[in-house]
Formats: C-alpha cells, structure tokens, sequence
C-alpha cells in the first residue's frame, strides 16, 4: 500500500504533537468488550427465577450456557482469521449484533429448548468472535510497546462488563422479572456496534502510522510484526493449530487454559449466584459480590499485565492457578444468607486472580507462535470454553441431584493445581530452541565419534539402522588404527 511509505520520518513528527490513534482504537474496544459481556451476568442472576417462574431446571437453564459455552469455543479459533479476512470493526459489529438478538428473543421463549437455540446458537456465535483472539488480533496490530498493559486493560473490560450489569441485572429481575434484564443486555450490545463500525480501523498502515511504539523498527521487523497471511482465510485456523499441536507447549497451555473456563465461565459466573442463593443470601447482594470481583478483575488482570512485562509468564500462571486453587477449597465454607468478612475477602481475592491468567497466556502464545499467535490462542480460548462448558453443565446436574454445590466446588480446587503445575513444566523459548537444535544435530551425527554411535540404535530396528551402526564401528575401528 503507498500509505506505508508514509509512516517513516516524516510521520513521526505529527505522532509525538497529538496522540498516537492506537488509543482511540483501544478505547472503543474497551467498551465494546463492557457492552457485549452483560450476557456474562444474565444466566447467573435469571437461573432461580427461570427455574421459579417458568418451571425449568437448573439442568436446563445450565445446558443452554454450556451449549453457548461451546458454540463459543468452536467459534473462536476462526475469529482472528476472519477478522483478518473481512476487517476488524466490521467482525465486531456483526457479533454485537448477533448477541443482542440472542439475548432479547428469550424474552418472547416458551420453552428450555428455544433458550438453547438463543443462548447457546446466537450468543455463543457472537461472544466467541468477541473471544480474546480480538484482543490479541489488535494489540498484535496497533502496539509494539505497551501491549502487555493493553492486554490486560482490555481483557480486564470483558469481565468488568459484571461491574456495570449485575447490580442493575439483579435488581431488574426482582423489580420486574428476568425478561427485563434479556432486553437490557440486548440493547447495550446493539448500542456499540456503530461505534466498532466507525472508530476501529483494520491496520495502522490505513492512516499512514506505524504500531504504538515501533518507530525503531525496520520495514522487515514491521512486516514479521503484522504478517497475517495464514490467516487470511479461516482454513488457516487449522493449519495453525495443526503445526501449534507439534509441540507440548500447545498442550500444557491448553489444559490449564481448560482449567481456567472451569473455574470461572464454568463455575463461577454461571452458579455463583444460585450457590449463595442456597444459603439464603438474595439474589441482588450474590450479584453484588460479583460485582465487586468485577472491580478488583480491572486490578487484577491490568496488574497481571504489567507483570508480563516484567515477569516470567509461566511463573505468573503457575502462581494464579494456585492461589485460585486455594480460595476454592475455602469456599463453600463461606457462603451464608450475608456477606461475612471472610466471603468479601474471598471476593476481592478471586476478583484480582479472575481473569489475571490471560495476559501471560498470550505473551506466552506470541512468544512461541510467532504471527500465528492470535490464531493460536483462540483455539487456547476453545479450550477454555469448552472447560466452561462441561463445569456449567455438571453443576447443575450436582446441584439437581446432590441439592448442593460443594462438589463441585472442591473438585474445581484440586483442577487448578493441576493447572499450576502444568503451567511450570512449558519450556522457555530458548529451552525449545536449544532442544530443537541440539535434536537436528544428533540426526545429521557425526561421522566416527561417539555419538553417532549412541544415536543409531534409533534405527536398529531395521536394516537401514543396523547397516548404519555397523558401517560407524568399522570407521571407527579404521581411525583407531
């Protein structure tokens, strides 16, 4: 593009006197991340009154999250891929779309079945092309320097959306009932999709600028920073998740990041309401308590994305999945029919710990993957989804069956220290290079020595390897000579 002839010297000037667009980008995706995750809020604080009012079960409502949790994960890995392919502001528009309609037509529903349809099809499909793979897709885009923090910013404002709709969710549901609160969800997604239209530009390059930060950089370094051509069509999802599945690292973030969507979109954001409710706590003083883990995630999770910057990333999530872990075996002892000091503790704690895994998750990502990083970690966000999915639908199954939660609630403890160690078992980037090498060079072998001596029996199954081991020993009795 000849704008990209623009964003040397002669831009520079300009980008120091007013500030640099990135900003601007950033902060309407912040709050089109508030908006879009009221439907987050919804399913907690209508649970009891769905299964009060309209008869259905808390298996029911349940199976409707855990198919929108699903849907959700299925739809992210492509996310950053069609973003990529049809634009950044025109993907997040058509997604707030998707869940306002899904979340106001429940209003109208008759049955379990139609909350499926509208929960799990349409919210799911819209919240997963709104997954973090955005984040990642527009931090990778429009910040060199400060990306950390803005992760952190940014993913905090998706969980922060409980801030600003569980105390009005919960009170419009005792006031007037749960349809209310679906109509409110609905329309605060629909209200932020002409802004994503307008203000959130594709590539810095469209207005003649280099990413935040990158005026050091080289026109190769800048290419390698923003190349986007395995995504350019959603195949490239898979193709990026079959050559990201190579390697253990995929595998043991994956899993923790499944442990992670148990312990929250699971558990947390989808029973915590109803669990306080068993113990005689009202609904809007449980939606509160959530509210306020809302405010201390923004701390959390911008904190967690300093440390990034800082921190090794693996011993960051090694040190948030234990701490989660803990305060979840404290748990079902704290809950009582009002906020004790120990259950608002509890709160601030997990508020700060809530989604603080997601920064060093993706430097992480980027760090191993490269420009597939975006693509990767959406598949990671599947992971995470999907935990969610099976931890809302087995709630409320043990809830139905057992009519209590502490099962559950251990059961996600003991997860998470598997997560933490999981976490401290990847590689450092060096560690897999050096391994990769160090691998290659004992298939090439060396001639006569050792070694190459050591590595044949790989091959002493066969002919070929028994012939190689045989024609080393005669060299090597030859050169003794």
């Amino acid at each position: 593009m000849t704008s990209v002839t623009r964003d040397d010297k002669s831009a520079a000037p300009s980008g120091r006197r007013r500030p640099h667009w990135a900003w601007a980008v950033a902060g309407v995706s912040l709050l089109v991340l508030i908006s879009s995750s009221g439907f987050r809020a919804l399913p907690g604080v209508t649970m009891d009154p769905m299964h009060d009012h309209e008869g259905w079960s808390h298996s029911e409502i349940s199976f409707a999250v855990s198919v929108n949790l699903v849907i959700f994960a299925l739809t992210a890995p492509f996310a950053a891929a069609l973003m990529m392919r049809y634009g950044i502001g025109r993907t997040v528009a058509a997604s707030l779309a998707l869940i306002a309609v899904g979340s106001g037509l429940p209003a109208r529903a008759a049955s379990a079945w139609q909350l499926t349809v509208y929960w799990g099809l349409l919210v799911g499909l819209g919240s997963g092309a709104l997954a973090v793979a955005f984040v990642t897709t527009l931090t990778q885009r429009w910040f060199h320097r400060r990306r950390g923090l803005v992760t952190g910013v940014l993913t905090a404002g998706g969980t922060a959306g409980q801030l600003v709709f569980l105390p009005l969710l919960a009170w419009l549901v005792e006031a007037t009932g749960w349809r209310a609160a679906s109509l409110v969800v609905a329309a605060a997604a629909l209200a932020t999709a002409p802004l994503a239209l307008w203000l959130i530009r594709d590539d810095p390059r469209e207005l003649g600028l280099r990413p935040y930060g990158a005026d050091d950089l080289s026109s190769d370094e800048l290419s390698a920073m923003t190349a986007d051509e395995l995504g350019a069509e959603p195949s490239g999802a898979l193709r990026a998740l079959a050559q990201a599945a190579r390697t253990s690292t995929f595998w043991l973030l994956a899993g923790g990041f499944a442990i992670c969507g148990v312990t929250t979109a699971g558990m947390i954001q989808t029973h915590f309401v109803p669990a306080a409710g068993d113990h005689g706590m009202p609904g809007t003083t449980a939606a509160g308590l959530l509210a306020l883990a809302g405010v201390f995630d923004i701390v959390g999770t911008t904190l967690s994305g300093f440390l990034t910057d800082r921190v090794d990333s693996r011993v960051l999530l090694g040190a948030f999945y234990t701490l989660r872990g803990i305060s979840l075996f404290f748990l079902p002892s704290l809950f009582s029919d009002s906020p004790t000091p120990s259950l608002l503790v509890f709160t601030v704690f997990y508020g700060l710990d809530w989604i603080a895994t997601v920064p060093p998750m993706i430097r992480l990502c980027q760090d191993h993957f490269g420009a597939d990083a975006a693509i990767v970690f959406g598949w990671m966000w599947t992971a995470h989804q999907l935990g969610g999915a099976a931890a809302a639908a087995a709630g409320g199954v043990i809830r139905d069956y057992l009519g209590a939660y502490t099962i559950a609630w251990y059961g996600s403890a003991v997860l998470c220290l598997l997560a933490a160690a999981s976490s401290l078992a990847i590689r450092t980037r060096q560690q897999t290079s050096t391994s990769a090498a160090t691998a290659r060079s004992a298939d090439r072998g060396m001639t006569g020595s050792a070694p190459a001596i050591r590595r044949s029996p790989s091959g002493a199954g066969t002919g070929a390897g028994r012939g190689k081991l045989c024609r080393s020993l005669r060299r090597g009795f030859r050169g003794s000579g």
